[in-house]
């Protein structure tokens, strides 16, 4: 029996009854993929997350095509996982978790994502996580993440367990951020992902106080089905006045002001207001080919120095 066949039948054995999620690796060609350097996804679960979101982008263009399910997310059949792994090229860096939480608590049944991270690392293929789950950070993952390859960030919206469970059934925020800490002091490149950053929720004092050494920002933008969402939550989306790819976002001036408020040590801030992202690449983010700001190795760094040398 080939190697495929032994994943597979392990997997099936091990998973509750699911259905497969078949879209599971995708590359973006929308007109924000220029905008971002990471857009070929790996979605080990899909069609649903556990954590529901109401700010939720997936759910957002799912629910109301009946495609999305909070108890039954679909699963990703390791075996073809595998296969698509190969044709990877080796020194890629591909995303995990870029329309569900490839950590969302049915990981703990199925473990897809962890036979993927696997292989990846064989594969020498660099993978961006991101969850709002402190799984990443369990011992029983922790012995697989390859410092040279994984880069992990943990999104929080609030630091108030109370105030957090208003508008996502994620883990509390009191366990994702010892799950940063934890990452942080064992020399992995992670990042909290304030995303969507939301002022009104986030105490900046305590933020900035956590000893967290990398922020990644993402400002909320809203169409019909998050206004809806958050209807119930009296957040004021009037101040969202700038129309852009059929979302409304706060205007430029606004972030700015918020911004100012994070007083991390390194702040990168991903965008999809095109004029947005253009200023934060050029005054604000500090690498600009990246707006993830993920570390890089010395080679990669020498290759950079010699770009901009030639530029």
């Amino acid at each position: 029996m080939n190697n495929n066949a032994n994943i597979s039948n392990n997997h099936s054995q091990n998973q509750p009854e699911t259905k497969e999620y078949k879209g599971f690796y995708k590359t973006i060609n929308s007109n924000h993929a220029s905008m971002c350097k990471y857009p070929t996804r790996l979605d080990t679960y899909g069609c649903g997350c556990a954590h529901n979101c109401k700010y939720c982008y997936a759910r957002a263009q799912l629910d109301f095509r009946k495609l999305w399910s909070t108890d039954a997310p679909r699963v990703a059949d390791i075996g073809k996982i595998e296969k698509t792994i190969q044709k990877i090229p080796p020194g890629s860096i591909i995303r995990l978790g870029g329309m569900t939480d490839c950590f969302q608590p049915l990981e703990l049944q199925c473990k897809v994502t962890r036979e993927t991270i696997k292989l990846l690392n064989a594969r020498k293929v660099g993978y961006l996580i991101v969850t709002k789950s402190p799984i990443v950070s369990y011992p029983y993952y922790l012995e697989i993440l390859d410092p040279d390859l994984a880069h992990i960030q943990i999104s929080v919206t609030c630091l108030d367990n109370a105030e957090s469970r208003r508008y996502e059934y994620a883990p509390p925020p009191d366990q994702r951020i010892p799950a940063i800490l934890t990452l942080q002091k064992k020399g992995f490149d992670v990042a909290i992902r304030l995303s969507p950053l939301l002022e009104e929720f986030m105490d900046f004092d305590k933020l900035n106080n956590l000893g967290i050494e990398k922020c990644i920002v993402e400002f909320l933008r809203y169409n019909g089905w998050i206004k809806e969402w958050f209807s119930d939550m009296s957040y004021d989306l009037d101040k969202y006045t700038l129309h852009s790819g059929n979302y409304l976002h706060l205007p430029l001036e606004e972030k700015l002001r918020i911004i100012s408020k994070v007083k991390i040590h390194s702040v990168s801030v991903c965008e999809k207001v095109p004029d947005h992202y253009y200023y934060w690449q050029k005054q604000f983010n500090p690498n600009p080919a990246d707006c993830c700001n993920l570390r890089i190795n010395p080679q990669q760094k020498e290759e950079m120095e010699q770009q901009k040398q030639g530029n």
